[in-house]
């Protein structure tokens, strides 16, 4: 996962973030508090996965892009931010759509399992119009950067017992089955 994160962030999208050996895009968010949904092929390979934060301690909206938000960003204990939402660069088109459909369902049975009842993130113009279009209930929380070329955006988006529901509708939710390795191991 770490090491698609740098191929993804770093090496395609040319971004100025911290990597480890080399190798691995490891930040200063990536603690014991940080809760990752990964999504793997047959052959336990990464697919796709995306870090959580918690925003009742620093995360990147609040930390790094508070600027982005009209007021301050939602914070709490059933408010997570979706932060590092990696597709592996090394699927087709059709898997990369299948991948990203498998974590976006992920994400919302994660928050529905876990009393998180908001998201909150930050995205470029682009890929925040397709997050836009997925169905859920997503608002900006302020203008985009005009004097950013990527059109930085933050976002909220509200999940419920109709969520599914919302993103069935578009074609993107489907059950998933959500292991936690934590209780797996114990």
């Amino acid at each position: 996962m770490f090491e698609e994160r740098k191929r993804v962030f770093v090496d395609l999208l040319g971004w100025d973030i911290p990597v480890l050996a080399a190798r691995y895009e490891i930040d200063q968010f990536d603690d014991d508090d940080a809760v990752y949904i990964v999504i793997t092929d047959e052959s336990g390979e990464h697919c796709g996965s995306a870090r959580l934060l918690r925003t009742d301690r620093p995360h990147i909206l609040d930390s790094i892009f508070p600027h982005l938000c009209d007021a301050p960003p939602p914070t709490g204990p059933a408010v997570r931010e979706i932060t590092r939402f990696c597709l592996a660069r090394r699927l087709r088109a059709r898997d990369r759509l299948a991948t990203r459909n498998r974590l976006v369902s992920a994400l919302v049975e994660h928050a529905l399992q876990n009393g998180i009842t908001t998201y909150t993130g930050v995205a470029e113009w682009a890929w925040f119009q397709q997050i836009l279009a997925f169905g859920w209930i997503c608002t900006p929380l302020g203008l985009p950067n005009a004097e950013d070329e990527r059109g930085l955006s933050a976002m909220r988006i509200e999940i419920s017992s109709e969520t599914p529901c919302l993103l069935r509708q578009s074609g993107i939710f489907s059950q998933i089955h959500l292991m936690d390795l934590d209780r797996a191991a114990a």
